[in-house]
């Protein structure tokens, strides 16, 4: 999970000492209602409040009508605002930046964007605050000729001295791209200035610019807990994750206490490396600052455990969690599918409706997966045609992906064929590819020619379109048709992805390609593989050559076979780990057929618990069986 983090201003649309006029001030009844309306807590009571307003002759008190407003911002109840705010005769700069602040907190900037002109049409006096508030807007819309409209505003009032105002103009023109407006509004900042260094480098991560984001971190003398925690989000959103865990590291070393965001970032770039140990460390923080397990904290955890191979463990925190949302169960409905328990991830869907919480769009994909994983054909159509009919969801593209993917790779080619025809949405590379895949897996060239074309003239082909194609032409039998498709795929500037496994031993991250040389311990792990190989071929082992798609000599196949990235992993762990302990190991492509057998016998023969994580799903290996039952 990514949290995108921009340092929030001290601006305050509600100023605390506000000073309004009113004609009735002082009066009982009006005390009495602005007591009501400081202990309001839902719609409901606010409307009650507001027709005494009315029967008491104070439906245009200001002040009254400005903390209505306020209670509708906060409840996000923008609709039920717009309609008071039409009926207020002369409103006044604050009730319109109420009005303003409260747009944008629901989403419905543009809106914010309009009201601020209307204000300005009706010659009413701009100040910092409706400044601040709708170039937030214009930011978040990427409206620059609006925003710059109000910058010129700010101008010519002489408002763009104030320090919010300023804030807010340096992150509208980040947003939109404006490095050199930003860049000038920076420069004009007091030096050191954390909260401005905090929100420029949030817009060049926004924009992609990492390492010009760190040059700005790195200038900020006295950085506070949400610059240190901008910037660790800024690694995990450009994939830079053991930049993230690095500074994470380094921040502890200078005392700066994490908060609840800190955590969740810092989680999220373990579960893209699948570090469990530094997940469990990160874990220890939340009790150690006392951190609470609320659903943001509690669902980055889950997700974190269960995409490092630990399911247990992601049930435990799940369980601990008193109060659970949809995002929850989510996390722990995902976690169940990724490591193949179907039947238990479609009870805990079950459950979650039966306390009558409403699943999500992305509770569907979760469900839809774990019938995926699980084979469930009829289960799965019954949940996919529920969404619409019981919860008004219209299927996505992650939906029907999850539908194809479920069809085709029971073997059901045609019907998969039929179900993407009818699809509502265009499909894209990953339902043609779901297809595609298992056209190679049950043998179909002929379909499985006629879908790549379709990708390739689409011009929605990737490197796994070209490389399918291709094993699907190898496979039976078509080495030159399959040594064109990689050749077109070169001539094409394509690059294929690059087979990678990772494993944790000791709190680090160690990366293995196909044959890799570079470890430092190299010697011991090929003279590992070696050995294992022996004892595999005593217990029956035999490389299945067939899964090597080139025309080259059956040693070199084996050969090839032999030095799968995921298997060198493996080979480190056995010598670097406690005999008995179980070894995780990440990989980026999906286990080979031939992978898979063989790592059934090292567990067997190694009396370890070995779990792999491909692209896929996780594979739990035990005794010479695997959780997925060789169904993946």
């Amino acid at each position: 999970m990514g949290v995108f983090i921009v340092a929030v201003t001290n601006t305050n649309p509600f100023p605390p000492n506000l000073n309004l006029n009113s004609k009735n001030g002082g009066s009982h009844d009006r005390k009495q209602l602005i007591s009501r309306l400081h202990k309001c807590r839902n719609i409901n009571q606010l409307a009650q409040i507001q027709a005494k307003m009315i029967r008491n002759g104070h439906e245009q008190d200001p002040f009254l009508l400005f903390e209505v407003l306020r209670l509708c911002s906060n409840w996000n109840s923008i609709d039920y605002a717009s309609k008071i705010f039409e009926h207020i005769k002369n409103p006044n700069v604050f009730l319109y930046t109420a009005l303003i602040d409260g747009h944008i907190s629901s989403g419905s900037c543009l809106h914010g964007i309009r009201l601020y002109s209307r204000m300005v049409d009706e010659s009413i006096k701009s100040d910092p605050y409706v400044i601040a508030s709708v170039l937030k807007a214009c930011g978040f819309e990427l409206a620059l000729k609006e925003g710059r409209v109000v910058h010129g505003s700010a101008l010519k009032m002489q408002l763009d001295s104030n320090r919010s105002v300023r804030l807010r103009l340096m992150e509208f023109y980040g947003r939109c791209g404006a490095f050199k407006d930003a860049q000038q509004v920076f420069d004009e900042m007091p030096q050191g200035d954390v909260v401005a260094s905090t929100i420029m480098l949030s817009c060049c991560i926004i924009h992609g610019l990492i390492d010009k984001a760190f040059a700005i971190f790195t200038q900020v003398s006295a950085r506070d807990t949400v610059c240190w925690t901008a910037m660790i989000d800024g690694f995990v959103r450009n994939g830079e994750m053991n930049r993230a865990l690095r500074l994470f590291m380094k921040m502890q070393g200078e005392a700066v206490r994490p908060n609840e965001v800190t955590v969740v970032c810092v989680l999220s770039a373990c579960s893209q490396l699948g570090a469990l140990e530094l997940g469990r460390w990160v874990h220890s923080y939340v009790g150690k600052y006392k951190i609470k397990l609320n659903h943001f904290v509690g669902s980055a955890l889950i997700s974190m455990y269960s995409r490092c191979g630990s399911l247990e463990e992601a049930q435990e925190v799940f369980v601990e969690m008193t109060d659970r949302d949809v995002i929850t169960y989510n996390s722990m409905i995902v976690g169940l599918a990724m490591h193949g328990k179907s039947r238990e991830a479609i009870e805990l869907f079950q459950a979650m409706v039966k306390q009558g919480l409403r699943p999500s769009s992305i509770t569907f994909v979760g469900v839809l997966n774990a019938c995926s994983h699980g084979g469930l054909v009829d289960l799965g159509f019954k949940i996919f045609d529920s969404m619409v009919k019981d919860y008004n969801i219209e299927p996505q593209i992650e939906h029907y992906g999850c539908m194809v993917d479920l069809i085709s790779r029971m073997g059901h080619l045609e019907e998969a064929c039929n179900f993407i025809r009818r699809m509502k949405v265009a499909p894209d590379h990953i339902v043609w590819g779901s297809l595609l895949n298992a056209c190679k897996i049950h043998g179909n060239l002929k379909l499985g020619v006629q879908v790549a074309k379709i990708l390739v003239d689409g011009g929605i082909a990737d490197s796994g379109t070209y490389i399918l194609l291709s094993n699907v032409l190898a496979s039976s039998g078509k080495w030159e048709e399959a040594a064109m498709v990689r050749a077109k795929m070169r001539h094409s500037g394509i690059l294929k992805e690059p087979g990678c496994s990772s494993i944790e031993v000791k709190n680090e991250i160690h990366e293995f390609l196909l044959g890799d040389l570079r470890h430092p311990q190299k010697e011991e792990i090929y003279k590992k593989l070696d050995k294992l190989n022996i004892i595999l071929r005593s217990e029956g082992y035999s490389p299945a050559t067939e899964e090597v798609l080139q025309d080259i000599e059956e040693g070199e196949k084996e050969w090839a076979l032999a030095i799968h990235s995921e298997r060198l992993a493996i080979c480190y762990g056995l010598i670097t780990t406690e005999p008995g302990s179980t070894i995780r190991v990440m990989k980026n492509l999906r286990v080979c057929n031939d992978c898979h057998s063989m790592i059934k016998l090292i567990a067997k023969i190694t009396k370890r618990k070995i779990v792999v994580r491909d692209r896929n799903r996780f594979h739990h290996f035990e005794d010479g069986s695997c959780s997925c039952g060789d169904y993946w």
